[in-house]
């Protein structure tokens, strides 16, 4: 194995872990051990299991960005629909995994934020990133008047979702995600009438 696949196989095992059972309950031994290497080797690439953490989110932001946002961008799609395609990946991780896991960024803010300011910045930023995706989708559409900027809609949007997955999650039931983006979908709808979003 080369050095390169070496941390890329510590850091997707341990953002499966994490992203599963959280990082307090995650430690390094077992990181090494389902990774396949030895603590040399995690510790040539990573002073400490925080600064595994960071990796792993710096890994998530790409996938994000690659995965999530990026094929929203086509466009070919009304702009509405490219939000609710994002909010619609969120739907698709839900029922795959019957509600367990909910957002893993949402739930490390819950566990972390306080007690790690370099991850909070990065979780910060990974938000950021997901905020300003369904920003500039909106700022396409003709902005209401006397209505909320394209920034502030986003953050809301992103309210709703985290909200209806931490529901989603507690209840292990989709409804009340869907319910969430369904009434997403009402008020904005009723804010850009000209748009036909489509409720994915």
């Amino acid at each position: 194995m080369t050095s390169t696949s070496t941390r890329e196989s510590i850091i997707s095992t341990a953002a499966a872990l994490i992203f599963e059972q959280g990082f307090a309950a995650t430690g390094i031994s077992r990181i090494l051990r389902e990774a396949g290497t030895g603590s040399s080797s995690l510790y040539h690439f990573f002073d400490s299991k925080e600064d595994v953490l960071l990796a792993v989110l710096d890994s998530h932001r790409e996938r994000l960005e690659q995965e999530i946002v990026g094929p929203t961008r086509d466009v070919d799609l009304d702009p509405l629909t490219r939000v609710f395609r994002i909010l619609g990946f969120y739907g698709t991780f839900l029922k795959a995994t019957e509600c367990r896991l909910g957002c893993p960024i949402g739930n490390l803010a819950g566990e972390v934020t306080d007690t790690y300011p370099r991850v909070r910045e990065k979780l910060d930023q990974i938000f950021a990133v997901w905020r300003q995706a369904v920003a500039d989708n909106l700022r396409q559409l003709d902005a209401p008047v006397d209505g909320p900027d394209a920034e502030t809609l986003a953050c809301f949007v992103l309210t709703v979702m985290e909200g209806g997955v931490m529901q989603s999650r507690v209840a292990r039931s989709l409804e009340p995600f869907e319910h969430s983006v369904a009434c997403l979908g009402d008020y904005l709808g009723r804010l850009f009438p000209e748009s036909g979003p489509m409720k994915e």
